[in-house]
Order: C-alpha cells, then sequence, then structure tokens
C-alpha cells in the first residue's frame, strides 16, 4: 500500500484588524464648543482688548489733569456719546447720525473703486502680457502714483463741475496704481507649464483670464486691491473736507469749524472701523477666488 504524504501549506500571517473611525455623536461635538470658543477668546478676542483698554488707560491718565486742550476718552464719551450709541438718526438734512454719513462716503467709494479695480486688472493683465509695453509704462505709473488725492481734486473739480463726480474720480485715480503694478506683477509671475497647459488646450484670452490667469495672479491682484480700497477711503475723507456734503469727511471739516473735537474723535472711530471692514472683506473675497492660497 503506497503511503501518501500530506503536504501542508504553512499559515499566511493574520491581517491586523483596521480599526474604523465612527463619526463623533452629536453631544461630543457640543462637548468641544467650549474648548473652541475659549480658545478664539484667548488668541483673537483678548489680546487687541487688553490693548486698547491699556491705551485708553493711559490716554485718560495724561489728560485727566486741568489745561489738556485735548478730550479725554471719558470726556468724549460724556459730550458724543450720542454718535456712537445713536448712529442712524435723522432730524435734518445736514443733522443726522454717523452711520449714514460712512454709507454715503462708502457709497462713492463703491462706485470709484469698483471703477478702478475693473480697469486696473485689465490694464494689468493686458500690460504683463508684454515686457516692453510694462518698461513703458511703469516710470509713468510710477510717477503718477505719488501724486497726492487732493492734487486731482481742482483738476477734476473743473472737468466735472460737479463735488460728486469729482470725488468718485479722485477716488478712482488715487486707487488705480496699485492695482494696475500689483496685476502686472502677478501675470508675469504665471509659471510658464501654466502658460503651455493652455496653449495645448487651445483656451482663447477669455478662458485663458478666467481659468489661468485669475486665480494663478490672484494673490497678487488683491493685494494691490486691498492697499487700493485703503487709498480709497482716505482719498474720499479727504475730499469731503473741501467738496462738502453730507459724508463723514465734511462732518469732520464741520466739527472742527464749530470747535466739537469729541465729535471728531467719534468720526476718526468710525473712519477707522469701516476701513479696518473693507480691508477684511476684500481679503475674504481674495481667499474665495484663490481658493484659500491667499493668507
Amino acid at each position: 500500500m503506497n503511503v501518501t504524504a500530506l503536504k501542508t501549506t504553512p499559515a499566511q500571517p493574520a491581517e491586523p484588524p483596521v480599526a474604523k473611525v465612527l463619526p463623533l455623536p452629536a453631544a461630543a461635538l457640543r462637548s468641544q464648543w467650549p474648548g473652541k470658543v475659549k480658545d478664539v477668546l484667548l488668541t483673537m478676542v483678548l489680546p487687541p482688548v487688553a490693548v486698547i483698554v491699556t491705551l485708553l488707560a493711559l490716554w485718560q491718565l495724561a489728560l485727566s489733569g486741568g489745561g489738556a486742550s485735548l478730550p479725554s476718552p471719558l470726556e468724549i464719551w460724556q459730550q458724543s456719546g450720542d454718535l456712537i450709541l445713536n448712529p442712524f438718526y435723522v432730524t435734518g438734512s445736514q443733522d443726522m447720525g454717523l452711520g449714514w454719513r460712512v454709507l454715503t462716503s462708502l457709497e462713492r467709494v463703491g462706485v470709484g473703486f469698483g471703477l478702478a479695480a475693473v480697469v486696473g486688472v485689465l490694464v494689468g493683465a493686458v500690460i504683463g502680457q508684454s515686457v516692453w509695453l510694462m518698461r513703458g509704462v511703469d516710470p509713468l505709473f510710477q510717477v503718477l502714483r505719488t501724486v497726492p488725492p487732493l492734487a486731482w481734486l481742482p483738476i477734476s473739480l473743473a472737468a466735472f463741475m460737479d463735488s460728486r463726480p469729482s470725488a468718485i474720480f479722485v477716488i478712482f485715480i488715487t486707487a488705480i496704481w496699485p492695482i494696475i503694478i500689483n496685476t502686472t506683477a502677478g501675470v508675469r509671475a504665471i509659471p510658464q507649464d501654466y502658460r503651455n497647459v493652455a496653449a495645448v488646450l487651445r483656451l482663447n484670452q477669455f478662458e485663458f483670464f478666467f481659468k489661468i490667469m485669475v486665480p494663478s495672479a490672484a494673490p497678487y491682484i488683491f493685494s494691490g486691491l486691498r492697499i487700493g480700497v485703503g487709498l480709497a477711503w482716505l482719498a474720499i475723507v479727504a475730499a469731503e473736507m473741501l467738496t462738502g456734503g453730507v459724508g463723514i469727511g465734511f462732518f469732520i471739516w464741520d466739527s472742527w469749524n464749530s470747535s466739537l473735537l469729541t465729535d471728531i474723535f467719534v468720526a476718526l472711530l468710525y473712519i477707522g472701523i469701516t476701513g479696518f471692514v473693507l480691508d477684511r472683506l476684500v481679503a475674504f473675497i481674495g481667499r474665495v477666488v484663490s481658493r484659500g492660497t491667499m493668507t
């Protein structure tokens, strides 16, 4: 009888168990919110609040003595606190809250800066395509961008014969230069590989602009837009001091003529907060357009 040897194969090593990540229950997620809120308060809210409170305290101590030519924070609150608590009252053509005055100035800034953004990005995109064109116009742009905003006001008044379009022109001519310069730099910085891909895909100029140029140059473009919106806000305040109207700039000049220094300080607070919001708004739009690549 033949004995057949049984052949056994060696046992294969067992695969390690795969741990399954289960989603946290809603109760666990809710329990994490207090810690996140605490981190935000400690890292984002507490430092600026502490600095502001410290500066206000030093300001109050420095001007608390008699004979000070400038008002202290307590005096500003006592004399002009209504401008802070009630920004949207209207009792006359020139007697209204600072909220309405800021909105009036923002309307002019929106028109002037919007025109500067469209024209600046388009002109910068065209100039960025040609080295010779960029070298030809760069000295002119560098000269014009150093002209102060108020220096353009007499020319705009002579051209438009009206204060509103003159103010809009001053905003436009002040904000457009950093937009053009930064857009040109961004277009020049587009990698050649992107241009080669556009050539292979046979993208037309319209498709190249929106699919290649804008996403790639977005950090440069929105850096110019952030500088431009800041200059536009500065320009409208200065222009309104001379052209009049109901804007925040004219309010400051009128308060000076009426010796209301506390009202001026409140108006400066409104101007600063509005400028901060405009800068953060443009930066947020830039992060959306650049898909998170713009810091």
